[in-house]
């Protein structure tokens, strides 16, 4: 039994190992044969391959994709600071494996069943009954209040939806955060070298630190939620999506001068009116999907060609304009808590 202990443990440590090394990660060049890479490191081809093998939906796949690419973008940028010297302590690399192995979890590729909205011990503790779509017992109960309060116009209610769901995505991002820490410190009891074990140990304080950040966010986002719900939208409301009004509420409570939040509020607005583009895309790609399925159905080649066509150029679009979303989602999140590296949302 603890031969093969001492295997598995061997066999993880040279996955670990591969996954920021050169010969891995670099693409090999390839014959005029072979299909073009869509990235550069090899353990993101790998995911995407892995991604166009699964039944993912189509706005689901373009997300991934979105997601992938800040990976890269990240992991390419960490390769040059670790030339030049920088990440002596490691933090940076720490993270973005974390970050990695947040993107597996996310899409069910960490190799577990992803059961975690449906049966998380961590901020979940309830059996599912009508009513029930939040898969949080006090998110549920608050919108059920609210939807039948009468205070909302069906417009209002949408809005109210969405701040509920970005809530719940958020709180589901919790639970993958607080499952890898877990498995972190299963590994961390087995370590045998001292060196190695201060080295996990700074990684567990700072996963510990960002899992009490997460959820002070969470606490925070739930009482906006409970006075919206309770006092309805005002006039004077500076912005409609959740997740820049979440950045904006983050910028008055930073130490910004008044003219950098001024600035912000601009910014912000601009970055609104993308996310906004973005869901429309989105939208739209699952419309396309839709009548390609239907399309297909009906055995027409010619039809089938032209909308297959429509459907990449605007799953290709999808994913362009979600990565320069998340993009600009990190440089104000930098921007706000005057930090180099933050983690991006998902």
């Amino acid at each position: 039994m603890k031969r093969c202990l001492l295997v598995v443990l061997c066999l993880s440590a040279g996955v670990i190992a591969g996954k920021y090394s050169r010969d891995v990660n670099e693409p090999k060049p390839g014959g005029g044969d072979e299909q073009a890479l869509e990235f550069r490191i090899a353990k993101l081809n790998q995911v995407w391959e892995k991604a166009n093998r699964m039944q993912l939906s189509p706005v689901r796949q373009a997300e991934l994709h979105s997601d992938l690419k800040i990976q890269e973008k990240d992991e390419l940028q960490w390769k040059k600071m670790k030339v030049e010297g920088l990440d002596d302590n490691g933090e940076k690399e720490a993270q973005l494996r974390r970050n990695f192995n947040v993107i597996l979890a996310k899409y069910g590729m960490d190799g577990k069943r992803d059961m975690r909205p449906l049966e998380s011990n961590y901020l979940k503790d309830h059996d599912t009954k009508d009513g029930d779509i939040f898969d949080d017992p006090k998110l549920d109960k608050l919108w059920n209040k609210a939807k039948s309060s009468g205070k909302f116009s069906n417009e209002e209610l949408l809005s109210l939806n969405r701040e509920f769901q970005h809530h719940k995505d958020k709180i589901h991002e919790y639970n993958i955060l607080m499952d890898t820490v877990s498995r972190t410190e299963e590994v961390h009891k087995n370590v045998i070298s001292p060196l190695e074990g201060d080295a996990k140990e700074h990684v567990l304080h700072q996963k510990h630190t960002e899992l009490k950040q997460k959820m002070r966010d969470l606490n925070q986002g739930f009482e906006r939620l409970r006075k919206l719900s309770h006092e309805g939208f005002t006039e004077d409301s500076e912005f409609r999506e959740p997740r820049v009004i979440e950045l904006w509420e983050s910028a008055k409570r930073s130490n910004l001068s008044e003219d950098e939040l001024d600035s912000l509020k601009e910014e912000l607005r601009h970055f609104e009116t993308k996310v906004e583009k973005h869901s429309h895309y989105q939208e739209q790609l699952e419309l396309s999907h839709q009548k390609l399925q239907h399309v297909e159905a009906l055995g027409d080649k010619e039809h089938i060609k032209r909308n297959k066509e429509k459907y990449r150029t605007l799953a290709e679009k999808t994913r362009e304009m979600g990565y320069k979303m998340k993009k600009h989602l990190q440089d104000l999140n930098n921007k706000i808590s005057r930090q180099g590296l933050v983690h991006n949302e998902l």
